[in-house]
């Protein structure tokens, strides 16, 4: 398979920048207590693995891209992981996060995640299930980010924990699709190799 240089410029720089971000979305979500960062940073760790590992595997097979895909879509699932593990440390300590920490934040991650989206979306079919994995993880983060600024703003108007922990299941959920989508396109180019 041949690919353009700007497609690997362009998961290049999107893994950079989610390695990045991933550094500074657990450094506040670590300060301020927040289930829905911890989350969200655990999926921009997630989405610079997937990243770099896209990078790895561009010059293999359709066979061995599809393994990868499949790996992939496990790893999709790190995020759930990381929302069970401080969604139980957040009911024995039920403080909500620091609301304008907790806005500011989801917005930094929302422009990095539009950033990254629009990088890859021209691309978006260039590896099969490899840059579909990279697109899903950029549109999801989009969405996740906007959830997280709505977080803050209610846990300013309220004082409750809870918006931050349905978010936080939410951005779980999302990621649990995600895999799917990404293990359905890995299948489907396993098929494909075998014809």
């Amino acid at each position: 398979m041949t690919l353009s240089p700007s497609f690997w410029s362009a998961v290049r720089l999107v893994a950079l920048l989610n390695l990045a971000y991933f550094a500074v979305e657990m450094t506040v979500a670590l300060r301020i207590g927040s289930v829905s960062l911890l989350a969200d940073s655990a999926d921009f760790f997630e989405d610079a693995a997937v990243n770099f590992l896209i990078l790895a595997a561009l010059g293999w097979s359709a066979t061995r891209r599809a393994k990868v895909g499949h790996a992939l879509a496990a790893i999709l699932l790190a995020p759930a992981v990381a929302f069970l593990w401080t969604l139980w440390r957040k009911i024995g300590d039920p403080t909500p996060p620091e609301a304008l920490s907790l806005s500011v934040t989801g917005l930094g991650a929302m422009a990095i995640n539009l950033f990254c989206a629009f990088t890859l979306v021209r691309h978006r079919g260039a590896a099969g299930s490899l840059s579909k994995a990279a697109f899903l993880s950029a549109r999801n983060d989009v969405l996740a980010n906007i959830g997280i600024v709505g977080a803050g703003l209610l846990t300013a108007a309220t004082r409750s924990v809870w918006p931050d922990i349905v978010v936080g299941l939410a951005i779980a959920v999302m990621n649990l699709d995600a895999a799917r989508e990404v293990w359905d396109a890995a299948r489907e180019e396993a098929k494909d190799a075998h014809s």
